[in-house]
């Protein structure tokens, strides 16, 4: 996952989509028809009807999205699934985004949970197909503000079915942390007391976390949107990070990871998921998160399926189940997100009473504007330039930090 908003890269040329199909290889957005042309991402065919299963399924997922009772046995949609529809889940846990988006060149694999600085990689692959939402009878009651957004669609073309999102907390250990953290600084300050205790997300997607906290903090380096940097915001996020890199026990790309640091005491704050803080609270482990004041980056995933899926049918069965209410918001309260169909909500309370408050269900789109959504960067800035820099150079910025 992870799992972690809305600034919109406006107007990105067909030299931008190149870009983001060149960097294809190696989880929260840009609109289509603003000013500038944009190519077409390669046109796969739409299912026009839905038939009789193939027997199997076999999707890529973040930790936590295809639970089969085997961690634990009062979660389970999996099974429920398989018998109603006949279709066997193989599901794989996808460990970041990019290895997600490798996964799926592979042709393996029929569908995806897709976050936001995966999807725009994968459409303009021609990895996935575009989706025919009139078979999948609950898209109708998913939240308007998640449906034909720039990362899930092209020229008026949904290309999956939203299913959760949310917001990369600051978790922390209340028991050595004492002072409740209020603002990032608490993992970005040099001199911070809990030096060599400090957790980070490996990913290169990480950098926006440092460049949304330099433009609350750096307000000179006129930061709009933390996925839209040109090369002097890019460098300033990367000496962020490179002054942040001893203070890090450990970047971690595993959910697990990052629970053993702090069951252990190894780590006692950090970025981190409501799947973590979840986890550790149910393990009795002393944990809390928040959104700092400079706010947070997030996630908002999409159920996408393979351009080479050798069973489609059943991946828009399974596309069609787990945007049902009940599987909502099973699964939002055990991921930790808010749901894509607010009728999740009235079941998430009876299923944990204060549940829906709690992970936001039913939120405002104005609620879901305040997250910076992930997103693929690529060169076109948004603001009529073109000197942005792309993933490509993202990811070789992140190798050379992590060294």
């Amino acid at each position: 996952m992870r799992h972690p908003k809305v600034f919109g890269l406006t107007a990105i040329a067909a030299s931008a989509v190149l870009l983001i199909s060149s960097c294809s290889s190696s989880k929260s957005n840009s609109s289509a028809g603003a000013s500038g042309s944009r190519a077409a991402p390669p046109k796969e065919s739409m299912l026009k009807t839905l038939g009789k299963g193939e027997g199997a399924l076999n999707i890529i997922v973040w930790a936590g999205y295809a639970e089969d009772g085997s961690d634990d046995k009062t979660v389970d949609w999996v099974h429920p699934f398989e018998k109603a529809t006949s279709c066997k889940v193989n599901a794989k846990v996808g460990n970041t985004s990019d290895e997600m988006v490798t996964l799926m060149k592979t042709g393996q694999y029929d569908g995806v949970s897709a976050s936001g600085d995966a999807t725009l990689r994968l459409i303009y692959g021609g990895d996935v197909a575009p989706v025919n939402t009139s078979l999948v009878p609950n898209y109708a009651t998913i939240s308007t503000f998640l449906k034909d957004q720039p990362w899930n669609s092209v020229n008026g073309q949904m290309y999956g079915i939203p299913h959760g999102w949310g917001a990369n907390v600051l978790m922390w250990n209340p028991k050595v942390v004492t002072t409740a953290p209020t603002s990032w600084s608490s993992v970005f300050d040099p001199n911070s007391p809990y030096k060599g205790k400090i957790t980070a997300y490996d990913s290169p997607i990480y950098i926006a976390d440092a460049a949304l906290y330099l433009e609350k903090t750096q307000p000179n380096l006129k930061i709009t949107n933390p996925y839209a940097l040109d090369q002097t915001q890019f460098n300033a996020a990367i000496k962020l990070l490179t002054k942040q890199k001893p203070l890090i026990k450990k970047y971690w790309a595993l959910a697990s990871d990052e629970i053993d640091l702090f069951k252990n005491g190894d780590a006692v704050v950090g970025a981190s998921w409501p799947y973590q803080t979840n986890t550790l609270i149910a393990a009795k482990a002393p944990v809390k998160d928040l959104i700092p004041k400079e706010g947070a980056t997030g996630w908002a995933d999409t159920w996408m399926m393979s351009a080479h899926a050798k069973h489609p049918n059943c991946m828009y069965k399974w596309m069609a189940w787990v945007s049902t209410p009940k599987v909502q918001a099973e699964q939002a309260i055990y991921f930790g997100e808010t749901p894509a169909n607010p009728l999740a909500c009235p079941i998430m309370n009876k299923l944990s009473p204060g549940s829906a408050a709690q992970y936001h269900c039913g939120a405002s789109a104005k609620y879901f504007d305040s997250i910076h959504f992930w997103k693929t960067p690529v060169a076109a800035c948004g603001n009529g330039q073109n000197n942005c820099m792309d993933y490509t150079q993202w990811q070789q910025a992140w190798t050379q930090l992590k060294g």
